[in-house]
């Protein structure tokens, strides 16, 4: 079903609200990244997919980064949602700390300042490293 999107002063946009569950288009996005070895702001992903910045459009793509994970672990891939930060500070939001992530990576650390910034760029090198070897010709 598609519905309008209005940015700042722009027109209306047709944008399907589906493609904020769509893991397998959102995986897509996140993995054409890796392979430049670049993160993406939530603003720019939600812009990929044809929408404007909002928070509950941003939770909407934050639920369906667990699934892009899930979708990675089946496919022995390294997980792709620590690439999706704020603009701010270049940092994963909230959702992706408590969703247990960094536990299981061995970091018991704050979400913020340096020692997060430095777990972050150490986890997104390595998706980096990975997709680098991957890269089509």
């Amino acid at each position: 079903m598609a519905a309008k999107d209005e940015g700042l002063g722009d027109a209306p946009v047709a944008a399907d609200v589906s493609a904020l569950g769509d893991a397998p288009r959102i995986r897509a996005i996140l993995t054409a990244a890796a392979r430049e070895g670049r993160s993406v702001s939530y603003s720019e992903l939600l812009g990929d997919l044809g929408f404007r910045f909002t928070r509950p459009k941003m939770r909407a793509v934050c639920k369906t980064l667990a699934e892009v994970d899930r979708l990675c672990a089946l496919d022995d891939e390294p997980d792709l949602a620590v690439l999706v930060v704020r603009e701010s500070d270049r940092l994963p939001g909230q959702g992706w700390w408590v969703g247990g992530t960094a536990l299981l990576l061995g970091y018991d650390g704050p979400w913020e300042g340096a020692a997060a910034a430095r777990f972050i760029r150490e986890q997104q090198q390595a998706v980096f490293d990975y997709w680098a070897e991957r890269r089509t010709p």
